[in-house]
């Protein structure tokens, strides 16, 4: 990770907001639509308040001119239609992380569909087939293209949501910028990509760098976890509250506390928290960073009001979800394929690595960043797949699978506590986690590393679903 540039070190190191009277923490611009409503979405370039006051604004490329894009928000069952114009100088699409879509909507370029070209149009269409916390990014130059800003969350509300006081949002981006606040060049250095991936040195929520959030004493909150990062791993410990889990990737989960009280997010990993506010009115809580070792930080405060607590003790209503119509994996007779994750700095790189890569591997094979490949895996439709991802790198991978929500079912030979339902799962060095799945739906579906600059040096795969 190169040397934080002396003005926005701060930032990062401390979290402090260099805001002029924080106030309330804005949401996340929101387009509420539902069953019938086409909503419109644009990309191009755009400049965004990132660092705060003091700072410059940052030239960035965005949905719609925000940072981060529109909070498209629907009801599960409701088929979303989004008209998508593209405003960059070069061609992208819309990957729509964690949805099960057609194929022919996941947004890939090539397995799904031809990318959108600078000026062109495309038309997104798709059921909504469950609740929970998605988001959207491109997959075309991907660690270039998510490094300026094109991220938003997508959410998907229950028919029958559980009762709190406010749902918020925190979609959490990673900037490496320069002290005049402009984006670092750099894409695809070999020292970002043999290692931890690009990460950054200044943290934002919703596209700012905020030093508070207010809450108020006695409220219940359900808070909405993004990691939207190219790199960055968040390790988010909420000082002075018991935050419970009650779903992961968008998928519910039974509710509980997560373990030794952080939070724990990979790129492209969601969770959904319910937080009681349980200080007293004038107080403040830090959430801290603190998944790398000596470089924790703190994200933003919990400031609670001077106003009277909203109730005197815990609202006393469920949290549970309802789960998905997810179909459950036969493990009586699956379909078994391992996939070891090698390559990168202190691993065996690919015989083909040169100064631009390929770095990594899966089975020894390693892409370049394109999608036209040729499978890993195939599978019947219908079948189950149950896959063992085997990390021998030094470095954290989280994986990622479009199409199909997986089961976790073991992680380093143990069985996982909560057997949740994910489509990314992280992996520690010469770590191993075995998860299944059901292939419903025909095509070539990606697989591949969610540290960008890990996926377009070597770490992506197709898994072909025959009919």
């Amino acid at each position: 990770m190169p040397p934080f540039p002396p003005l926005t070190r701060r930032a990062l190191l401390t979290g402090s907001a260099l805001l002029a009277g924080a106030g309330l923490l804005p949401r996340a611009a929101r387009a509420a639509v539902g069953e019938g409503t086409a909503v419109r979405l644009s990309a191009g370039p755009a400049r965004a308040t990132l660092a705060g006051a003091g700072f410059p604004d940052t030239a960035v490329w965005a949905y719609d001119g925000r940072i981060p894009g529109p909070e498209l928000r629907f009801r599960q069952g409701d088929t979303a239609r989004i008209a998508f114009a593209n405003g960059l100088p070069e061609p992208t699409t819309i990957h729509w992380h964690g949805l099960r879509v057609p194929n022919a909507m996941d947004g890939v370029p090539g397995p799904s569909l031809p990318p959108v070209p600078a000026g062109g149009r495309f038309d997104y269409e798709f059921p909504l087939k469950d609740a929970g916390t998605f988001w959207y990014h491109p997959h075309v130059n991907s660690g270039v293209q998510v490094a300026h800003g094109l991220t938003g969350a997508f959410i998907v509300e229950e028919r029958e949501p559980i009762r709190v006081d406010r749902d918020l949002l925190w979609l959490l981006g990673d900037w490496r910028l320069t002290k005049e606040a402009e984006l670092a060049g750099g894409f695809g250095h070999p020292m970002d990509a043999t290692h931890a991936g690009r990460l950054g040195n200044t943290v934002t929520i919703n596209g700012a760098v905020r030093d508070s959030v207010p809450v108020r004493a006695g409220e219940r909150v359900r808070l909405r976890l993004i990691n939207a990062a190219n790199a960055r791993v968040f390790a988010l410990d909420f000082q002075g509250h018991a935050p419970r889990v009650i779903a992961l990737d968008g998928q519910p989960v039974t509710p509980h506390a997560p373990p030794d009280g952080k939070v724990v997010l990979a790129p492209g990993q969601r969770a959904d928290l319910v937080i009681d506010m349980e200080g007293r009115p004038g107080e403040g809580f830090d959430v801290v960073d603190g998944f790398y070792p000596r470089m924790a930080y703190r994200l933003t405060r919990l400031t609670y009001s001077g106003e009277a607590p909203l109730r005197d003790s815990p609202l006393d209503s469920p949290i549970a979800l309802a789960a998905n119509p997810l179909p459950e994996p036969d493990l009586a007779g699956p379909v078994r394929q391992d996939v070891v994750l090698d390559g990168g700095m202190h691993g065996a790189m690919p015989k083909s690595a040169g100064p631009r890569g390929p770095f990594w591997a899966l089975n020894g094979v390693a892409s370049m960043g394109h999608h036209h490949l040729e499978p890993l895996i195939t599978v019947k439709r219908g079948q189950t797949q149950v896959t063992a991802f085997v990390n021998e790198t030094g470095w954290w991978h989280p994986m990622h699978l479009h199409g199909f929500p997986f089961r976790v079912l073991s992680r380093n030979g143990r069985p996982a506590e909560h057997r949740e339902w994910r489509d990314t799962v992280l992996l520690g060095p010469r770590e191993t986690a075995e998860i299944a799945f059901v292939a419903e739906e025909a095509g070539d579906w990606m697989l591949h590393c969610h540290v960008l600059e890990h996926q377009e040096t070597g770490m992506m795969a197709v898994l072909r679903v025959t009919a």
